[in-house]
Order: structure tokens, then sequence, then C-alpha cells
């Protein structure tokens, strides 16, 4: 029994490939004498010639690892590609560095800790990057007597 045309036909009316169209195999004479599209096209309506759902690439994998990552992991050293200044920016560090910085400074200020005067030299030698991060001025405050005392 030669079922060509009439699986051509299917394709071409279901908008896919020959491989996934199925058809029934009680009905297979009445799927014989359909010629014409109209015919097919009818039987495809009587359920008699269906397509077959497309495989697909499951996600699942792929989320999972993506979760992972939101939490932080797969983050080692084998994971890494590219210097690590092109994974942070030498800017972008200096930025997020600098910001810190000002930010506990200003916070010292506020809390009257350090005189304005103080905060001023220290705003300008975070500025020339004489610090290397927020203990390093914590140090350089107690080692030249800048705290205030209660």
């Amino acid at each position: 029994m030669n079922l060509k045309t009439q699986k051509r036909l299917a394709a071409h009316l279901l908008k896919c490939s020959r491989k996934r169209i199925v058809f029934d195999s009680e009905r297979l004479d009445e799927i014989k004498e359909s010629i014409t599209k109209k015919d097919v096209k009818g039987l495809i309506k009587d359920k008699a010639i269906q397509k077959k759902q497309s495989k697909g690439v499951s996600r699942a994998r792929a989320n999972k690892i993506k979760r992972q990552k939101s939490k932080g992991r797969r983050k080692g050293h084998g994971s890494r590609q590219g210097k690590h200044g092109a994974r942070l920016p030498r800017k972008q560090a200096w930025i997020k560095k600098v910001r810190f910085q000002r930010h506990f400074i200003k916070e010292l200020k506020d809390k009257k800790i350090i005189t304005s005067k103080s905060h001023q030299l220290l705003y300008s030698k975070i500025n020339g990057g004489f610090f290397r991060s927020r203990e390093h001025i914590k140090i350089y405050i107690k080692e030249h007597d800048m705290a205030r005392r209660k």
C-alpha cells in the first residue's frame, strides 16, 4: 500500500516534515482512497491523519545550572574564562573601592568620630589611591590620632 502522496499532502497541510505524519492503522483504506487536498484535510479533521509532536531539547539541565549560578556556585577557577580584569574591569573595581571608602569616612564624619578637616584630608588620600581598604583607613586614623576623644 503506497501512501506517499497522502503523506506528502498531509505534511504540506500540517506544515511539518513527512516524518512527523502518522496514519491511523485502522483507517488505512480510507486514507488510500483520498487523493485530493480536500480529502486529506477531512481526514485530518477526523483525526485519521495526525502530526507527531516535535522532540525539542529539554531546558531542565540548563535551568538547574542557572539556579546554581544564581546562588554563586560554579564560579571556581576551572569555570573562569578570561583574565581577572575581564571578569571585573579595573575601572569598575576602582569605582567600587573608592565609593565604599568615601561612604565609610562620611559615616565617621556624621558620627563625629573625625573632624571635617581630617575628613577632607582622608578624602583626598582616597582620591589618590592611598588606602587599600576600609581597615587601612582605620589603621591610618589610629596612627595619626585623628579620632576624637569622647
